[in-house]
């Protein structure tokens, strides 16, 4: 803040902070360089009271609260002057987009090692190919950054193009490996000179991070190219081959489905709390939804904003209902005190989101799949009438290999079978896999029958039956149908190329919406497993 200029208000620096983690969700708080809060896990609260700026941040392993003072913009940073209650001297805070804390130079130090560790590794391992071009600069046209060193193989006329990644890299860019990989071999063989034929791709990632990879490299089409998984030790710096066909026992498990209308029923006490402090004229744009059997939330176009859990007295084992406010990882709860400011936001947020919103409103652009999740909910019928709109579910829990993940949207189609659903509001390089993620998860559910008891008739059902979805239908034994949708301008351009190397079984089908999907949602146009549709 500039000298002689006036200090900015509670609710301006309250406002700043949630328009930076709004646009940062895998943000980080630090404080004196160490990672505080990671707020991909972390929640927090920030609003104006007795005229400070009061910001509450906790996680399973601490919690804070400061006073607010100050905020400082910095590249890509946002500075915090905070006050702790009884401190003396103010404290500093730092934002950041993400927990990655390594400086820039130290990245790129790091990045240009693995390159030539990588390229000694190759050259043991391959003996009588040649090791060419390994690079890892930044090229923003056909997708590659520098976390990934990509180059060549070269035997004769022969080649296969070669990707890395280094263990010093987060995990979810350990995961991408494989979509640029794909788009590396698929550069390779456009812009080859004609004198070698590129048969394959390798593609090396760090010990014990493989299986992401290896589930994803079985679906693929293999008589289209040869890959290969390995994993490479960067101390012992042995190349060392991943059978991906044989990732090990595959398991994967459903949580029970639950009856929404009955856990709705349960918690409307809490339910009418909340209700009464929205505008009444926005009462009927709110849309109650049960996410489990204990909880119920009340959302704004996908946007959680309140929630009744299911809980116990102080003191007591007697059921109550946990009452909270707030969106996304900013929830607090709900008490008599601060029943003024759970209005204040709910009379917020019903101005700022709606489909002729502001753009640069936090409360507008946060959450945008859920948006249009919640539009395809509300449409499907007539978007997509192939599908069973009555048996649609929504963030579906399941658990493989130890890992939790969402299934987006399943339904089945006219026929009984299986549709898993992707969406995506933004460009996504990593769509085609991570849809092909849960595709995976799904069959194999699908998969897994058994002798059916009670009201299957003797047949063998599903996991999905046994656990209760899809009540009163019969699912298909048939792979299931993979659709991932866009808004047509933020399909990524590298999309439809990783799609393309998708196994022949995974029948897939992408989506283009229209731009202005919060006002209108029509289908602009489809391509399914290659063939464009109109």
């Amino acid at each position: 803040m500039a000298a002689g200029e006036p200090a900015p208000s509670p609710g301006r620096l309250a406002q700043s902070i949630e328009e930076y983690l709004a646009d940062h969700p895998a943000a980080a708080v630090l404080e004196d360089g160490r990672v505080l809060f990671d707020m991909r896990t972390a929640h927090y609260a920030v609003s104006e009271q007795h005229g400070r700026c009061l910001l509450q941040l906790w996680s399973e392993e601490r919690n804070l609260m400061r006073t607010v003072v100050e905020v400082q913009e910095r590249a890509q940073c946002l500075r915090l002057m905070t006050r702790r209650m009884g401190a003396a001297r103010p404290q500093a805070l730092e934002l950041v987009p993400s927990s990655d804390r390594r400086t820039p130079t130290a990245r790129d130090a790091g990045r240009r090692n693995y390159q030539r560790l990588l390229e000694r590794a190759l050259t043991r391992s391959f003996i009588g190919s040649k090791v060419d071009g390994l690079r890892s600069a930044m090229d923003l046209e056909h997708s590659f950054g520098p976390a990934y060193v990509r180059g060549r193989l070269l035997r004769g006329t022969a080649a296969d193009a070669v990707i890395g990644v280094s263990e010093a890299e987060s995990g979810s860019i350990v995961d991408g490996v494989l979509t640029l990989g794909i788009l590396w071999l698929d550069y390779c063989r456009q812009k080859g000179d004609g004198r070698r034929h590129f048969g394959g791709l390798k593609v090396v990632v760090p010990a014990g991070a493989w299986r992401t990879t290896a589930e994803r490299m079985a679906w693929l089409n293999h008589a289209a190219a040869d890959f290969q998984l390995f994993t490479l030790d960067e101390r012992s710096e042995e190349l060392a081959a991943v059978d991906f066909r044989d990732t090990g026992n595959f398991d994967s498990r459903l949580v029970h489905a639950f009856s929404a209308a009955a856990a709705i029923e349960r918690r409307q006490a809490g339910i009418d709390r909340l209700l009464a402090l929205v505008p009444v004229a926005a009462r009927e744009r709110v849309e109650v939804r049960a996410s489990s059997a204990t909880e119920v939330g009340l959302l704004l176009h996908g946007l959680e904003f309140a929630r009744v859990r299911h809980g116990f007295a102080a003191n007591s084992f007697a059921g109550e209902n946990e009452i909270t406010f707030g969106a996304g990882a900013n929830e607090t709860p709900l008490t008599a005190e601060n029943e003024g400011l759970c209005r204040d936001l709910c009379a917020r947020l019903f101005l700022s989101r709606h489909a002729d919103g502001v753009h640069t409103d936090p409360l507008f652009r946060m959450q945008p799949e859920r948006w249009l999740e919640a539009r395809l909910r509300a449409g499907i019928a007539e978007l997509l009438p192939g599908l069973r709109g009555d048996l649609l579910y929504t963030q579906v829990p399941a658990l493989s290999t130890g890992d939790r993940g969402m299934l987006d949207l399943l339904t089945l189609d006219r026929n009984g079978r299986l549709a898993v659903i992707e969406l995506k509001a933004e460009e996504d390089l990593h769509l085609p896999l991570q849809a092909l993620d849960y595709w995976i998860r799904v069959r194999a559910l699908n998969d897994d029958r058994q002798p059916g008891v009670g009201g299957g008739g003797g047949r063998p059902l599903s996991a999905f039956e046994r656990q209760g979805y899809f009540a009163g239908a019969e699912v298909s034994p048939l792979a299931p149908r993979l659709l991932l949708a866009a808004p047509a301008l933020r399909i990524h351009p590298a999309n439809e190329p990783v799609l393309r190397y998708f196994s022949p079984q995974v029948e897939w089908e992408l989506i283009a919406l229209t731009e202005h999907w919060r006002r209108e949602l029509k289908v602009v146009f489809r391509k399914r497993s290659g063939v464009a549709r109109s």
